[in-house]
């Protein structure tokens, strides 16, 4: 039997799913839903290495999720969409209400 080709639009979405399985990656997000910043604050504000947020941010990038601007020589990255922000907090009021059940 051969394997039926899902739409475009629910292999993006599931890519993006995948991404946010990550923690590093999901507290990324929400960390510039309201403001610019570098991978040095991001990296301090995570507690994680800056290799560890640069590869998260090139994920991110590569999902089309953040943008980025160089400014001298550091850059500043930011959501790209401001769909974002709304699909975490569904997302966190499903996980609440599964708890519930």
């Amino acid at each position: 039997m051969a394997k039926k080709k899902i739409p475009e639009i629910h292999y993006r979405a599931s890519r993006i799913c995948r991404a946010l399985g990550n923690p590093t990656a999901y507290e990324t997000l929400h960390l510039l839903k309201k403001n610019r910043r570098t991978p040095e604050q991001l990296a301090d504000l995570l507690g994680v290495s800056l290799p560890t947020v640069s590869q998260v941010l090139r994920v991110l990038r590569d999902l089309d999720l953040v943008r980025y601007e160089v400014k001298w020589r550091t850059r500043e990255y930011w959501l790209k969409t401001d769909a974002v922000p709304p699909v975490l907090s569904m997302l966190e009021r499903c996980v609440k209400a599964v708890e519930v059940m």
